[in-house]
């Protein structure tokens, strides 16, 4: 299995060809290396290459350049290897995890810092824990996915296939979420939807109000 990756989250422009190498030859020409020379092995009696990708091959934050490109190009390496070791009885399969939380696996491990809108934005009502993905991969490796192999498995708690418009209905229900106060959640959405019809004094007062929570300048 494949699974080393590092991440550069830098500004675009301040981003160097050395940070770019050093994210793409970790993740994606790491990876090409390390199924050469198993695949050399295993082409005696056949085998698995398990690659760990990510969804941020298909969707991503600024400044995910390199980590995303690395993903994709990890994809396309997946099903590139498993035509081309297919003769040698070698399946070759990806798996692109969302959100996996993996603070209590940490050297020391650490608390999670999660809230409720963290989870409830999944489909599934959690962010991922690691053992989500090595189930998967357990299944992926055995003599019972003998069928599989040259594509790729989505494992994100149901994230990827999920349109997210932010307005204030959404707004309202993060507010929701995370306060577990409808009330406030409806008055903050209904206050956002119908801002433009807002006097001066009550932004003003909604200001004062909201102001009090932020560092003094």
């Amino acid at each position: 299995m494949n699974n080393a990756g590092i991440g550069n989250f830098k500004d675009f422009f301040e981003e160097t060809l050395e940070d770019w190498y050093r994210v793409i030859n970790t993740n994606l020409t790491g990876p090409y290396l390390c199924s050469k020379y198993a695949a050399r092995i295993m082409a005696r009696r056949g085998g698995v290459i398990i690659n760990i990708a990510s969804t941020r091959a298909f969707q991503s934050e600024p400044n995910t350049v390199p980590y995303s490109a690395s993903k994709g190009g990890l994809i396309a390496l997946t099903h590139a290897l498993a035509v081309t070791l297919a003769r040698y009885k070698i399946r070759v399969v990806s798996v692109s995890p969302g959100w996996i939380d993996t603070s209590e696996w940490q050297i020391p491990p650490r608390r999670p810092q999660l809230n409720k809108l963290d989870h409830s934005q999944h489909l599934t009502g959690r962010v991922g824990d690691p053992m989500d993905v090595a189930n998967l991969v357990a299944f992926l490796a055995s003599d019972e996915a003998s069928w599989i192999s040259g594509v790729n498995f989505t494992i994100d708690g149901g994230m990827t296939v999920k349109m997210i418009y932010l307005d204030p209905n959404v707004i309202g229900e993060a507010v929701a979420s995370l306060t577990g106060d409808d009330l406030l959640a409806r008055g903050l959405a209904q206050a956002l939807a119908r801002w433009d019809a807002l006097s001066d004094e009550e932004r003003s007062a909604l200001r004062r109000y909201f102001s009090r929570w932020l560092p003094s300048q």
